[in-house]
């Protein structure tokens, strides 16, 4: 009897894998509703003693904890449904691997050129995947990381609540209300700009919003949009919008939509200290992917001329 190396059964099982119809989705219900797959044993391949042999193939054994380790190699959304409904298709697969490669032996053909550098790679791979996790899971990310990610992303963390009027214009996808004049530019322009005279002048924002705005479905609430966040907005709206203080009322903002007049209500930016806890799981990717570049920028690549475009070689 022989255990078989996990390393080299990844590449294969997983290639074999991958050439298997993917999972069809659940049927729903007759009431709509779906009924998620029942996962038997949703931490592990097993529940098994991780010595223990769960698959022999002629002299090929494989353990319950060798099994959880081929699984690692597979997408989070493979290893579910592996654990799941895909086990009966998992194993078999894994078996028709173990056979080949048997197979692939007798008749030599691990002694192949083509064979020998496939399977190199495949290690080097499958060791480069490792140490990518393990870049990534002892970095040492301090304060001073966090806060520079901060400071340059702080405008996601900003939103506002706000409400607004839409004057429409010639050209504009919203419809004209039945009744209305296709207003031109300067009439649309000339229009809000009386309105937001008579905001300044004491008028209520929702009440005019109800009555004037060409935005019918925030009109009927007062103008009323929520609170949003940068990128969710024409350019020209998020500018103007996250430039105001609360209580304040833009000057016409031009969009293809019409002019609008923006009044914002709330303003929200979080602070350093609670983002804290989320910050992190957003820095350590980007701090191992420099951590990576800087060792392949410091590694001695020579690539042949031939290669690739005069341009695009590097060293």
């Amino acid at each position: 009897m022989k255990s078989f190396p996990v390393f080299l059964l990844l590449g294969a099982s997983v290639c074999l894998f991958a050439q298997t119809p993917p999972p069809k989705p659940p049927t729903p219900n007759a009431d709509g509703s779906v009924t998620a797959p029942i996962q038997l044993m949703p931490s592990g391949m097993t529940s098994l003693p991780p010595e223990k042999v769960v698959v022999q193939v002629n002299d090929i054994k494989i353990t319950a904890g060798q099994l959880d380790q081929i699984l690692e190699a597979y997408p989070e959304n493979t290893r579910i449904y592996v654990r799941g409904p895909g086990r009966q298709q998992f194993i078999d697969n894994l078996v028709r691997t173990l056979v080949l490669s048997e197979e692939g032996k007798r008749r030599k053909i691990d002694e192949n050129p083509a064979y020998k550098t496939q399977a190199q790679y495949s290690v080097e791979a499958i060791l480069a995947n490792h140490t990518n996790e393990d870049i990534k899971k002892n970095l040492k990310v301090d304060d001073a990381a966090l806060m520079k990610y901060y400071e340059d992303h702080k405008a996601e963390f900003q939103k506002v609540r706000a409400r607004h009027i839409l004057i429409r214009m010639t050209g504009s996808p919203v419809a004209v209300k039945p009744g209305q004049k296709d207003l031109s530019d300067a009439e649309a322009l000339a229009k809000a700009q009386e309105l937001r005279a008579k905001i300044q002048g004491g008028g209520d924002f929702a009440a005019i919003a109800k009555a004037e705005s060409d935005d019918t479905g925030s009109g009927a609430n007062g103008g009323e949009l929520g609170f949003f966040g940068h990128g969710q907005m024409v350019p020209s709206f998020e500018q103007a919008a996250f430039k105001l203080k609360p209580g304040e009322v833009s000057e016409p903002v031009k969009s293809p939509f019409g002019y609008h007049l923006i009044q914002v209500e709330e303003f929200q930016a979080k602070t350093f200290d609670e983002l804290k806890p989320e910050l992190e799981p957003k820095v350590r990717p980007e701090m191992a992917k420099k951590q990576v570049d800087d060792l392949v920028n410091k590694a001695n690549v020579i690539l042949a001329p031939e290669l690739l475009p005069a341009s695009k070689v590097s060293k």
